[in-house]
């Protein structure tokens, strides 16, 4: 895989947290990374390259130049790789998305929000600690285990979706939708339609 240089100037970034290899693959925590991947599917994106301590492509969805990116540096350090990014792209922390597992909400559900804490999430601690809080989240649900024990918690986000595969295709699908709703309305005007779809 190339090293990756921007080339063009890119007025977005999108983030999808994920864990790099096949062990990771096809799990819950892995779900923004589907998510981008199926962006850059939609919208011809070239192939990914090697970045910012991940893999990156830019190009155009809906018109609007955007930046790609796949932290690979295991989801707790992934705010490495996006400080890196946002520093090289030069862009505001409100030209940010970040897409990421959520457990506090049942599978299928998509929740669009701005700033906030991590929740728990690993990664989106790492994020915050590097380029602080003000950016915005795109959660993806997927569900959580009957117990709140942290072991059986993370055992649980690395584990694979028990629905079937149309059912994970249809939720990275509608979470990619909301992503290009993000970029062609703007925050508070696609929260509005993605959170009041009731999924």
């Amino acid at each position: 895989m190339a090293l990756f240089r921007p080339q063009n100037n890119c007025d977005y970034l999108i983030v999808g947290l994920g864990n790099p290899g096949p062990t990771y693959e096809g799990t819950r925590h892995n779900v923004g990374y589907q998510v981008v991947e199926l962006l850059a599917r939609r919208h011809g994106f070239p192939k990914a390259k090697r970045g910012f301590d991940g893999r990156c492509a830019e190009g155009s969805v809906g018109g609007r130049p955007a930046f790609l990116l796949q932290p690979t540096t295991f989801m707790n350090d992934s705010g490495r790789s996006v400080a890196a990014a946002l520093r090289a792209l030069k862009l505001p922390l409100e030209r940010v998305l970040v897409v990421h597992d959520h457990i506090d909400l049942p599978f299928g559900k998509l929740r669009l929000v701005d700033g906030g804490g991590s929740g728990g999430h690993n990664g989106l601690k790492s994020i915050t600690g590097l380029i602080g809080a003000d950016y915005a989240r795109l959660r993806v649900g997927v569900d959580r285990p009957a117990s709140y024990d942290p072991e059986i918690v993370a055992d649980w986000v690395l584990s694979r979706f028990p629905e079937s595969k149309r059912d994970v295709e249809g939720l990275v699908a509608a979470a990619a939708d909301a992503a290009e709703l993000w970029l062609e309305l703007g925050l508070q005007d696609a929260a509005a339609r993605v959170n009041g779809l009731g999924r």
